[in-house]
């Protein structure tokens, strides 16, 4: 048996939801499809669990398109604000963090019932395992699913990209885009981290610290996170965004100060200081070690030559 809707929205993301509430809203018979066994499993892992929801300060300069003026008209029709009202309607509270970051305090499955709750009372219907197996557009959309046949007048898809193969991310938008003649462009990964050979880094894993990114122009200050694959933290990803295959990244791991002029006034104040030791003031202490290892010959001040110190400070 045919089940027919106004509109069916593949995904039950965040967008998904946000878009079956709405539609709901607004009078039309909805269904949200999702092959996986519940609703919002990106949203679960957001924010170590506490879901960064939004940001105090959302700008159309925040966003990076081939058209600038693409947000611009939904992030006017809807802004933060409305969401964290929406928030408040459920008792749901949060904590901003450093850049105006905001967190939810009852954590990420409390954001995922409120969404699944407002599309319970806009009349949204959700059908969970629901794995698409074909799909034909005639006068409307007609859908072949694990859980039986549905028609639309209306088809949105809100799978996402396929950022987390392992949570069930795929490509499945781009294929429809392209099985329908839909102009689309290539993928290329964004706020990601960067990953390097096995053993790159050595055993800093799990070391953060503020330092500033820049990569194509574009300069992030941010935390740092040394991982097990590589760079990762708040700076990375953001830098990743402007990053393709090739490009150099420059960090900049003491943004406060010009680490030459530091080191020639340290080696000035305090002569016998060894370089270890005055880095580790500044850094922490396994990275410090790791950089005199690696790169530079520790040693007291003293016995450091200005060209080498302005090679330290420059490679620092």
């Amino acid at each position: 048996m045919n089940r027919h809707f106004d509109v069916i929205i593949v995904g039950a993301g965040a967008a998904g939801l946000m878009c079956a509430m709405e539609a709901g809203r607004r009078g039309r018979r909805v269904l949200v499809v999702e092959k996986a066994g519940r609703a919002g499993n990106k949203i679960r892992i957001s924010g170590g669990g506490k879901s960064n929801f939004t940001n105090l300060d959302v700008s159309p300069e925040n966003y990076l398109s081939q058209n600038p003026h693409f947000c611009k008209s939904a992030l006017a029709r809807y802004t933060q604000w409305d969401f964290m009202a929406l928030m408040s309607e459920h008792g749901l509270t949060w904590e901003e963090r450093e850049h105006g970051q905001l967190f939810c305090e009852q954590g990420a499955q409390a954001i995922v019932d409120m969404l699944l709750d407002e599309c319970a009372r806009a009349g949204a219907e959700l059908c969970y395992d629901c794995e698409i197996l074909a799909l034909d557009r005639q006068a409307g959309f007609t859908l072949q699913t694990r859980q039986g046949d549905f028609s639309c007048d209306s088809l949105v898809i809100a799978t996402g990209g396929p950022s987390i193969p392992r949570m069930g991310s795929t490509d499945f938008g781009v294929q429809v885009a392209k099985r329908f003649g839909l102009k689309s462009i290539p993928f290329r990964p964004a706020l990601v981290p960067f990953t390097f050979p096995t053993g790159f880094l050595g055993d800093l894993a799990g070391i953060s610290l503020e330092a500033e990114v820049s990569c194509n122009g574009a300069v992030f200050r941010e935390q740092l996170l040394i991982t097990h694959r590589g760079l990762s933290g708040p700076v990375i990803l953001q830098a990743s965004s402007y990053w393709s295959k090739g490009d150099a990244i420059s960090i900049d791991l003491l943004p406060s100060l010009d680490a030459a002029d530091w080191l020639r006034a340290e080696q000035g104040a305090r002569p016998n200081i060894w370089l270890k030791t005055l880095l580790s003031e500044k850094l922490p202490r396994r990275l410090a070690q790791a950089l005199c290892e690696q790169l530079f010959d520790d040693g007291p001040l003293q016995q450091f030559q200005q060209k080498r110190l302005q090679e330290t400070g420059a490679t620092l």
